[in-house]
């Protein structure tokens, strides 16, 4: 169920409401008795759930020009990984 939030006219009370969406709006103040509004709420954040998003699900090259944001690009990195795995070996 939705949280709603509303404000009293007279006193100025905050105050949250869980209802549903066929709830009708609240019409007075639990604090001191007079009419209230439903205000626009700060909402929820976005929830990320899991690991590495922010590794997997953005790019590590620039799409442009194949640049990594080292300046190195994909090609230049594979050699060097090829190379760096022969030298390893003894080759």
């Amino acid at each position: 169920m939705p949280l709603y939030e509303y404000r009293c006219r007279s006193c100025g009370a905050r105050f949250e409401v869980s209802q549903a969406f066929t709830d009708e709006p609240l019409s007075t103040c639990h604090v001191c008795g007079g009419t209230v509004k439903r205000v626009v709420g700060r909402g929820t954040g976005v929830i990320f759930k899991g690991s590495g998003f922010y590794v997997t699900d953005t790019r590590s090259t620039n799409s442009a020009n194949g640049k990594s944001s080292s300046g190195e690009s994909a090609a230049e990195k594979k050699s060097e990984s090829a190379a760096e795995k022969a030298a390893a070996s003894g080759d």
